[in-house]
């Protein structure tokens, strides 16, 4: 079945076609990237109205839909006459207002909100989707892997950063799938600390990075030290491990978020870090970085065949230093599948 088939399955009842011009909702129902470009879905077939600069390669790599540059409110008024369509559905969760109200100027149709109705399509990948992740994230670790060894205490948290960045770039990677996260010290107790062009401060340095290639998103944290650890840090480090590989040697098919949160929670507050660590276990990785499934106390939905999850238990010291270690965890038919594949022992840079 190809996604414009999926969608066009979930139209509701009295539902005759669907608009975005949202692109991560048209990537993911055309299988093709496109900027400033529309897509229209009929009970029957479905359109991408696009320019000049993508004809050739929509033509080639789009799955199951037209191709157009056509004026789009024209061509779409054609369609809406040809198949008497009297009711258009819109992601609601995406579309803004003003768009809204624009497309009820240009078409003389019913708009139905559909809610995240392709996110909650999308939460569930197929092979080739899964596929695309694991290649976001080899490229994730080939990076990791080629900044290892060009690590060097005098180096500022932003040199960290654009080096991560540059060598997955190198390796591919479209692009981030979020801001980079390399922080240093005391920095490195902000979960989502932002990179500063200082000097790497002793201590802890938890970098947090990702990209996307063809669209799908890669996402891993790894924490070495700056220096060398003492018996704090490396009891603090040994409790977050820890936490991690009980939750991945614990995911099975059919649990809850929240079960699975519970468990690294347990271990980092039994080892008297209770408060230390305030976010959820992980999230759901595809085309957006964050997704279902949650994987956190208020995760009550079953990871099951078809998710792609984060496992990131963290402890954070204010006023000290922070550790977050982190994976992406496939669930397939053959049960979890850890597929983020860079070391995970302390490493200290002196």
């Amino acid at each position: 079945m190809t996604r414009v088939e999926k969608i066009q399955k979930h139209f509701p009842v009295g539902v005759d076609a669907f608009i975005t011009s949202n692109e991560k909702t048209c990537l993911y129902i055309s299988e093709f990237l496109f900027h400033d470009g529309m897509l229209f879905v009929t009970k029957d077939d479905a359109t991408i109205f696009t320019d000049f600069r993508y004809l050739e390669a929509a033509e080639q790599e789009a799955v199951g839909c037209k191709v157009t540059v056509a004026p789009r409110f024209d061509e779409i008024r054609k369609i809406i006459v040809e198949k008497d369509i009297k009711t258009i559905g819109y992601e609601d969760d995406l579309l803004v207002v003003a768009e809204l109200e624009k497309l009820k100027k240009e078409f003389p149709c019913e708009f139905v909100p559909m809610g995240g109705i392709v996110r909650e399509i999308a939460e569930y990948k197929d092979e080739n989707e899964m596929a695309l992740v694991r290649a976001a994230q080899q490229i994730t670790d080939d990076a990791f892997a080629a900044l290892l060894p060009l690590l060097r205490p005098d180096m500022k948290e932003t040199d960290v950063a654009a080096e991560i960045e540059y060598q997955m770039k190198k390796r591919g990677a479209s692009g981030t799938s979020f801001d980079t996260i390399a922080v240093s010290g005391t920095n490195s107790a902000r979960p989502h600390g932002v990179p500063r062009p200082v000097t790497l401060e002793k201590g802890f340095l938890t970098m947090d990075f990702g990209c996307y290639f063809k669209g799908y998103a890669s996402d891993m944290t790894r924490t070495v030290v700056i220096g060398k650890a003492d018996a704090e840090m490396k009891k603090v480090y040994n409790t977050v491990l820890e936490a991690q590989l009980a939750a991945i040697g614990a995911v099975r098919e059919g649990m809850t978020g929240a079960e699975l949160d519970k468990v690294a929670r347990d271990i980092i507050y039994g080892a008297g870090y209770e408060g230390c660590f305030g976010h959820g276990l992980g999230h759901g990785v595809g085309i957006y970085i964050h997704e279902n499934p949650r994987v956190s106390a208020a995760g009550k939905k079953p990871l099951t065949k078809g998710h792609i999850f984060t496992i990131e238990p963290g402890i954070y010291l204010k006023g000290k230093y922070g550790v977050r270690i982190e994976d992406m965890i496939q669930m397939t038919e053959n049960g979890p599948l850890d597929i983020t594949k860079s070391p995970k022992d302390l490493i200290e840079i002196v």
